[in-house]
């Protein structure tokens, strides 16, 4: 309990401290945030190893693809993925909930780095604007894209159906996909207390080429990442 509490502190202070004293970044090149980014995720890893004893333990990093436009489809299960992918990816692109872009100064820094917004709760036919705004950003920046099918964090042990639009943006921007599967939920939960001792994988599965047909793209994708994020939960426990 102890070592949890001196995480939050010092980890959300710092968070804050980092972005107060980058608001003059805001009218400097990107890559002065993207760099910071890069910065608060080695913060998380750092916090989550000195006070909760985390161990984190990468899989497949070379199959980062290199030198080529791909997309990220990842499991998700805690805010750690959001910024520990920072430090792994170069330059990621973002797809989160809108109501992040209205937090003052953080949603400040995250529009200024071209992450995109999504309202939840829409329908795909609401959303078609949101899709060409996606793929125009991507085809200009060459910067990879990070989706998560799931739709929100969902704990391990809960399989729940891929959304449909991973399936979509893998049809229209027509290059590689990169699957994740990770179990970092349960040292990080969406909910409840945060773990110490506790082990989080990172698995980076081969790269799916593009020009599949996006139905079985999007069923061999779900299958992949759950029986992976299967085999992590069965390794440490």
């Amino acid at each position: 309990m102890l070592r949890y509490f001196f995480f939050n502190i010092f980890f959300y202070t710092g968070v804050s401290v980092v972005m107060l004293v980058a608001i003059p970044a805001l009218i400097m090149p990107n890559n002065i945030i993207l760099w910071l980014g890069k910065f608060l995720g080695n913060w998380a890893i750092f916090c989550l190893k000195f006070f909760l004893k985390t161990k984190i333990n990468v899989i497949g990093k070379e199959n980062i693809i290199k030198n080529e436009n791909f997309f990220i489809a990842s499991a998700h299960q805690s805010i750690f993925e959001t910024f520990f992918f920072q430090t792994i990816i170069n330059s990621p692109i973002f797809i989160l909930k809108k109501e992040l872009l209205k937090i003052p100064i953080f949603g400040w820094h995250l529009k200024k780095i071209n992450f995109i917004s999504i309202e939840r709760n829409t329908t795909t036919k609401e959303n078609l604007g949101f899709f060409d705004t996606v793929i125009q950003t991507i085809n200009v920046t060459k910067r990879p894209l990070i989706i998560f099918p799931q739709g929100t964090r969902t704990p391990s042990e809960i399989k729940v159906p891929f959304k449909k639009g991973v399936a979509r943006f893998y049809e229209y921007l027509n290059i590689k996909c990169l699957p994740i599967a990770l179990n970092s939920g349960n040292v990080w939960p969406k909910n409840g207390s945060m773990k110490s001792n506790g082990v989080i994988t990172i698995s980076i599965l081969e790269p799916m080429n593009a020009g599949m047909e996006k139905n079985y793209f999007l069923k061999t994708l779900q299958e992949n990442i759950y029986k992976e994020i299967d085999k992590i939960n069965n390794l440490n426990n």
